[in-house]
């Protein structure tokens, strides 16, 4: 892999990041009117059938190895996303951005043991920078409670989801994994919605909001992740995302809902400075097995 490869995949990386960061307060806002579990069912559905609308034969193609691997992905990546909602639930905001960016400690330890990879030490600084960063942009007190053991969790399942594709995804394969996966995510999120019945907006403004996180945020965000994690390793892919509550926080001020402040200009310097330190350290990615 080129090292022009992998600048790319960086970047697309950092646009999915971007995207992500955009959504909050569509979610937040969203969600005050839709329950959770529905949004997400919601979501991943159209998501699917956006991706499948692309590529109608692109799961077909798949071998039976891969189709499982991406199923394995999609539980991985939709539990996640419920426990973040769960835990959203019992924390604050703030603390439960913190949490959730630790994907960025736990994804090199997870791949380090799972797989043996060696990560740099130069790597290991930047993500020390990176949680600096998340911290100071993202922490303003702390407790230890279920919302917050809940998030862990959550941030541990971001950082297997990580390793994951960056194990198992090929450039070749992303469109197809990705639809497998924003499928698996949807029938994940149905169970939990169907109890209490399917709860769909009722409003034309909510409705424009689910379709940008399902068709942007969602089918070909997860589309250029996947294809990114194949020509990268693990531990920067991790990196790259904790741009996330950088665009999160630049975004809301850019909307006029906050101003700027300290924190945004320390702790999203200090996670680009992660990002900038893992771009310059690098070996090629390991061929997924």
């Amino acid at each position: 892999m080129t090292r022009s490869t992998r600048r790319l995949a960086m970047l697309a990386l950092v646009a999915v990041t971007m995207v992500w960061g955009s959504t909050f307060f569509l979610i937040k806002d969203l969600l005050d009117r839709v329950p959770a579990s529905d949004f997400l069912a919601l979501r991943f559905a159209i998501a699917t059938v956006a991706l499948v609308a692309i590529a109608p034969r692109a799961c077909l193609r798949l071998s039976a190895q891969t189709r499982q691997r991406a199923v394995v992905a999609g539980v991985v990546y939709g539990a996640a996303q419920l426990l973040q909602t769960v835990g959203l639930g019992h924390t604050d905001a703030s603390v439960s951005g913190f949490i959730t960016g630790l994907y960025v400690v736990a994804t090199p330890v997870i791949a380090a043991a799972a797989f043996g990879i060696r990560i740099e030490r130069r790597v290991w600084a930047a993500v020390v920078l990176a949680t600096a960063g998340l911290a100071v942009l993202s922490l303003r007190g702390a407790s230890a409670g279920f919302g917050e053991l809940v998030t862990f969790g959550c941030a541990l399942l971001y950082a297997v989801h990580i390793v994951l594709l960056s194990r198992w995804a090929r450039s070749e394969d992303a469109i197809a994994m990705a639809t497998i996966q924003m499928a698996t995510i949807a029938v994940m999120s149905a169970v939990f919605a169907a109890p209490g019945g399917i709860t769909v907006p009722d409003r034309a403004g909510d409705w424009w909001s689910v379709l940008y996180m399902a068709v942007v945020a969602g089918a070909l965000a997860m589309l250029a992740q996947t294809w990114a994690q194949a020509h990268l390793d693990a531990a920067r892919a991790a990196l790259v995302m904790t741009l996330e509550p950088v665009f999160a926080a630049t975004f809301a001020v850019v909307l006029g809902t906050e101003s700027v402040h300290g924190r945004l200009l320390v702790g999203g310097g200090l996670v680009l400075a992660a990002m900038m330190l893992a771009e310059r350290s690098g070996r090629p990615a390991p061929a997924p097995t």
